[in-house]
């Protein structure tokens, strides 16, 4: 009788670890933020170090990011890309409410502005997709989005394009398994 206990009990001991084992969401999440917090962007890349300018980081590095899970998925809602690309967006909007809340907005306006951040994700998100690899398409959906058409500096455009095409494809080479794990940049 003992025994048995002492089997349910370490049968629900491991079912309570499994249920809080850490979610792959957090350190890609964490990799995307540190990404777009890095200087370069801001000093060399000329993107206002404003919290448009984060957001707006934040929002192309996800959206680099939730195109690989979309390659991934091929089309496959069922497939685990999918899910975690799912995941991301929740932890991408939990981020920015709770940035929100921190800034003073009120109750009643923030799904306002939360539906306005997730249009600017939707939309990034197809620029991006549409501009691809191409250098000077990926320069006009930088200039329309990241800059929001301010007059910029071609240098500075240059830059940030040249580091979202290597982002582009230090994801490429993440192999899924990593990714679905929540590594970014490892080969598997």
């Amino acid at each position: 009788m003992l025994a048995a206990r002492r089997m349910g009990l370490l049968s629900s001991l491991r079912r309570l670890l499994w249920r809080t084992a850490p979610s792959p969401v957090e350190p890609l999440y964490a990799a995307v933020v540190n990404e777009a917090r890095q200087p370069g962007y801001y000093v060399e890349g000329g993107v206002p170090d404003t919290l448009d300018g984060r957001f707006d980081m934040v929002v192309l590095v996800l959206s680099l990011l939730l195109l690989r899970l979309e390659q991934l998925s091929e089309g496959n809602g069922r497939h685990p890309a999918a899910q975690l690309s799912a995941d991301l967006g929740d932890r991408f909007l939990a981020d920015m409410e709770g940035n929100l809340r921190q800034d003073g907005i009120g109750d009643q306006v923030i799904p306002k502005h939360m539906g306005r951040m997730m249009a600017a994700l939707g939309g990034r998100l197809g620029a991006y997709r549409e501009a691809g690899a191409d250098r000077s398409a990926l320069a006009e959906a930088l200039r329309r989005n990241l800059y929001r058409g301010e007059a910029v500096a071609d240098p500075a455009v240059d830059f940030v394009a040249t580091a979202v095409l290597r982002l582009q494809q230090q994801l490429a080479a993440t192999s899924a398994e990593a990714l679905l794990a929540g590594q970014w940049g490892a080969t598997a």
